[in-house]
């Protein structure tokens, strides 16, 4: 208003600020804790009644153009406020609530810019502006004794991790012989960043040549084309053992991987119902037809639910649901124990069935055989009951 010709009073009553204070903007004087601050680094206290004065003025005619990235950096203003409270003795604590930034950043940023003791807001912004200049050289490409060091660390199949940490030990006092464990990744996964052998790469444990992207949970592509149930939605009628009739599903596998059989077990009887999947086959259209086939052998009060893990045999539930009118539910991804009682039951089946041997060579008889066996097992957890009993009991 102003620079456009306002009085200072009439542009003072238009913003609703005292005069005083509309003389002091226009004059680049700022005011903090009882202390106004010139343009010549002149600071007044006048509760003490004491004049001080920077080393170097805290404003230039030379204005620093650095665009701000991200509210989590310091900006120019940031600064300024950190040189106006060192000034006047606050607290590096008091400086970074005044700026709402964490009081590391603040110890940090003063500790790494100050310059023979002294704070120099705007010489610290440029040089800011100046590190973060892109694209810059990689270390291990301008540094060659450290990246020989990597590269012979790397041979003796140190991950990029123990090299890091490994080398602040080695060389306390050469901060040359200092690089994060990613920077040896990018040299190694992008070539574009230089400084190591694309050879090197086979010296990861993973043996990856190029970086596998990771997601967050809630950022994982969708694992079928029907949306699943995820067993957090699951009701309290199916999540607790009270009736029968809630089922836990999985596969047990054959040598391989080529062949497997279905298991189902009851959460309240541990009953327990064996799925013949003809040689084996366990895809997901075998098991979807193998799956239905059994359950529709139950009486319709013992098709309450089935809780399965995320494998890709079950990508066909929501057919499997139509054709037995039987919720499915999905426990989280690497959660075995939320369908704990299959996990045991397909541990005592491993009497029966040994890991490593053909699966396929068992027919539906000798399932069903195997089943009635081990529904004919008196079990502790049902009070020495069998699980046929138990289920007898419950359904009648």
């Amino acid at each position: 208003m102003i620079g456009e010709g306002w009085s200072t009073s009439r542009a003072a009553q238009e913003v609703g600020v005292n005069v005083r204070t509309t003389r002091d903007w226009r004059d680049g004087i700022r005011y903090t804790n009882g202390r106004r601050i010139h343009p010549d680094g002149t600071v007044v206290d006048y509760r003490t009644g004491t004049v001080t004065r920077y080393e170097q003025p805290v404003t230039t005619t030379a204005v620093v153009e650095l665009a701000p990235i991200d509210a989590r950096y310091l900006s120019l203003d940031d600064r300024l406020a950190i040189a106006d409270g060192l000034a006047v003795r606050m607290a590096i604590t008091a400086i970074a609530a005044s700026i709402g930034k964490d009081k590391s950043t603040v110890s940090r940023e003063v500790r790494a810019r100050r310059i023979e003791g002294r704070y120099l807001p705007y010489q610290a912004h440029r040089a800011a502006a100046a590190a973060r200049a892109r694209p810059k050289e990689s270390k291990l490409v301008t540094n060659q004794a450290l990246r020989a060091e990597v590269a012979d660390r790397l041979r003796l199949r140190h991950s990029p991790e123990q090299i890091a940490h490994r080398l602040r030990e080695d060389y306390p006092d050469d901060e040359s012989m200092r690089v994060s464990h990613e920077t040896i990744y990018q040299a190694l996964y992008f070539q574009a960043r230089g400084g190591l052998k694309r050879e090197l790469v086979q010296a990861l444990r993973s043996g990856r040549t190029r970086r596998k992207p990771h997601r967050s949970p809630d950022q994982r592509n969708p694992r079928f084309v029907d949306d699943m149930v995820m067993i957090s939605d699951r009701p309290a009628e199916a999540a607790d053992r009270a009736l029968p009739g809630n089922w836990e599903g999985d596969l047990i596998m054959g040598a391989g991987n080529s062949s497997a059989i279905g298991t189902l077990v009851d959460r309240c009887t541990r009953y327990t119902m064996l799925v013949h999947l003809p040689g084996g086959v366990h895809d997901a259209g075998t098991v979807r037809d193998a799956l239905i086939g059994t359950v529709s052998t139950l009486p319709q009060h013992l098709r309450g639910s089935l809780t399965w893990d995320q494998g890709v045999e079950m990508a066909r539930h929501k057919q499997f649901s139509m054709a037995t009118d039987m919720a499915v539910y999905f426990c989280d991804p690497h959660s075995p124990w939320q369908r704990g009682t299959n996990e045991n039951t397909n541990g005592l089946l491993r009497q029966y069935f040994p890991k490593g041997t053909d699966l396929s060579v068992y027919g539906p008889e000798d399932l069903e055989h195997v089943a009635q066996e081990l529904n004919g097992r008196p079990r502790k957890t049902l009070g020495w009951d069998t699980p046929a009993e138990r289920l007898h009991k419950r359904s009648v």
